[in-house]
């Protein structure tokens, strides 16, 4: 190793010859390092390109040698981009973790780490048992990706998620490799990869069913822990109460204490976004956290004691950029020790479906804007039906349960639950949810079951998981609807639904619990409105509800180049008829000496009754030529 640190490019060739693009950022140290690998399909040398200054913290405060990658087929390493999480990507990992852990300036050591996508990666790498792995970090990821990601959720269709990542995601990966990295031929690559790439999305969509492909990358093969025991690497996860990931917290750690693994559970406030600035604090100084985990297990250095580091939110009136939720930590043992709170919510009572409710909540993974929080929710609340109830003393940790028996009028037919926190002048805050098409009240992991109009059901519903305490005088309300709308898509035609009892059950916290310190994160969020659009529209004539969004952004980039991202996305849906679709365009323009790239996406999708109709167009320009134009066309059947 040099005297001071430095920043290297460098190939490194999978047993296919697939050769790979990673940034290595190695410390000013005489001794061999352990390794940290992040690996990421969203191009190191440009759209993530500010991450580097995360990587030189690690590095240069801290003394780690890094590694960040580009995933196979996208920025500026070879073969194909076929998937989210295909198995060649696990392949490859495995084989770059025995790579960087034969360098001269590695002692052999190797953490994997990262946010949502290469979060879920370390999961997946940690599974395969890689020698040379020996800790992970996943921040805002999932053990199951067929009731935990961006796609599917209850098994109902995620809606307003497709404008965002399931969209952008097809653009992203035809933009060429950076000529300046890749070399001579950058050129003939782009045109290959506009030429053969297929839109991830359509597989996702075709995917309505769990099934060997979502379990493909699943952490948990079964409802009894199959699958757990594959991870044998200490686990440090971090879950976030305003983030859509928050699943992969509780279950997943009772697991890998079942199993005797070493692991920490790390559960705060934020949504999708860093710790240390994300929004809504107290945000923490996750840097420090991140190196003492890593610290322990590849130094050996500090001690650690399994559990879980949990932040249990206090009542807080609700905002879309919310800067603080009051609240306090507490640290608890891996599985909390908790007893049933249960209530019996009296019926018969019946709703007709507004297909539109759920706008006050509208996505369950807030991040960057324009992806706010949840708002007020006195709006979804008027459209269903609701229970109030006195506020149990203490605070609940894990996963509420709602015990609803159900009947509905039509075939088709959805079964949404929230709980909310509400103030004396009506204000609610959303606490948790769930969601089920009913057409698997059996279980999402099962196969679907013909929903007869007028037959009464026994559905069990597990709420997201949650640490709460309401503040004294508040009231705990129990809200059902048969829509969860934009979050996912509405039932496609007018429906009845009649509750005609309920119980639910709320895990309590009980016991004496220590409480952990942190050193402090920003003052303030990151977030900044500047370019991000979020808005509600409602056509009255046309009982037409639209959530639009949009953000753009431009800034410098490696190699003399410049970026340009463009994002804007609107999903509808028609209060009679129960029509709804999208409408999403994503433009990234890239520059770097003498040239300049385009790539557009546009996507429309209908949804009806028999399944979804699907049209993708992408058109990619260099110096305002266009040089290649594709289109998809698709009915997906339910």
């Amino acid at each position: 190793m040099s005297g001071t640190p430095t920043t290297v490019e460098t190939r490194i060739t999978m047993s296919d010859g697939v050769q790979l693009a990673a940034t290595l950022y190695l410390p000013a140290h005489p001794d061999p390092q352990p390794c940290l690998l992040e690996a990421l399909p969203y191009r190191k040398d440009d759209l993530t390109s500010s991450y580097a200054e995360s990587y030189e913290v690690l590095r240069d405060r801290y003394g780690y040698a890094v590694c960040r990658l580009d995933v196979r087929g996208t920025g500026s390493s070879s073969g194909d981009a076929v998937d989210e999480y295909p198995p060649e990507e696990q392949r490859d990992l495995v084989e770059v973790i025995a790579w960087l852990a034969a360098q001269d300036w590695c002692d052999g050591q190797v953490g994997m780490w990262g946010t949502s996508y290469s979060g879920f990666n370390s999961l997946q790498i940690a599974c395969e048992q890689p020698p040379a792995l020996k800790a992970i970090c996943a921040i805002y990821s999932s053990d199951d990706r067929w009731t935990d990601d961006v796609h599917w959720r209850g098994a109902a269709l995620k809606l307003v998620d497709l404008v965002d990542y399931n969209h952008y995601m097809t653009p992203m990966c035809v933009l060429p490799p950076v000529p300046a990295v890749w070399g001579e031929g950058w050129d003939t690559e782009w045109k290959r990869r506009l030429e053969t790439f297929e839109p991830w999305v359509l597989t996702w969509l075709r995917e309505n069913r769990d099934s060997a492909y979502w379990r493909s990358g699943s952490v948990r093969q079964g409802l009894s822990g199959e699958g757990y025991e594959r991870l044998r690497t200490p686990v440090l996860l971090v879950a976030g109460w305003a983030d859509g990931y928050r699943n992969n917290s509780f279950r997943t750690i009772e697991q890998l204490a079942r199993n005797g693994v070493p692991h920490r559970l790390l559960a705060g406030p934020w949504a999708h976004a860093d710790p240390t600035t994300a929004m809504p604090g107290p945000r923490i100084d996750f840097d420090a956290e991140l190196a003492a985990w890593f610290d322990h297990w590849l130094r050996g250095a500090g001690d650690h004691e399994d559990g879980c580091d949990v932040f249990i939110r206090a009542s807080t009136r609700p905002e879309p950029d919310l800067e603080l939720h009051a609240g306090r930590w507490v640290r608890l043992p891996s599985v909390p020790l908790t007893e049933a709170w249960a209530v019996h919510l009296p019926g018969p009572r019946s709703l007709r479906v507004d297909p539109a409710v759920g706008t006050s909540a509208w996505i369950d993974c807030a991040g960057h804007l324009p992806w706010g929080q949840s708002g007020d929710q006195r709006l979804d609340d008027a459209r269903s039906l609701t229970w109030d109830l006195d506020a149990p003393a203490g605070a609940f940790v894990g996963h509420p349960r709602a015990e609803v028996r159900v009947s509905v009028d039509a075939p088709v037919a959805s079964l949404s639950v929230k709980l909310c926190d509400v103030y004396a002048d009506g204000t609610s805050a959303l606490i948790s949810r769930g969601t089920v098409d009913l057409a698997f009240r059996d279980g999402v992991h099962g196969p679907a079951q013909a929903v007869t109009p007028g037959e009464v059901y026994d559905v069990v519903l597990d709420l997201d998981a949650c640490a709460y305490q309401l503040d004294a005088g508040q009231t705990l309300r129990v809200s059902v609807a048969g829509s969860d709308w934009p979050n996912t898509i509405a039932p496609p035609a007018p429906v009845t639904v009649t509750v005609h009892d309920a119980r639910l059950v709320l895990p309590m916290l009980v016991g004496d619990v220590d409480e952990p310190s942190f050193g402090p994160g920003a003052e303030a969020s990151s977030e900044n409105p500047e370019g991000a659009r979020w808005e509600l529209r409602h056509d009255v004539l046309a009982r037409r509800t639209s959530a639009v969004t949009g953000s753009v952004s431009g800034y410098a980039t490696p190699y003399e180049g410049t970026a340009r991202e463009d994002y804007q996305g609107e999903v509808w849906v028609e209060g009679r008829s129960h029509r709804q679709g999208l409408h999403a365009d994503t433009t990234f323009d890239l520059t770097w000496p003498d040239v300049a790239v385009q790539v557009r996406s546009v996507m429309e999708m209908a949804v009806t009754e028999a399944g979804y109709d699907v049209a993708i167009e992408v058109r990619a320009t260099r110096d305002g030529d266009e040089i290649s134009l594709r289109t998809w066309a698709e009915h997906i059947p339910r």
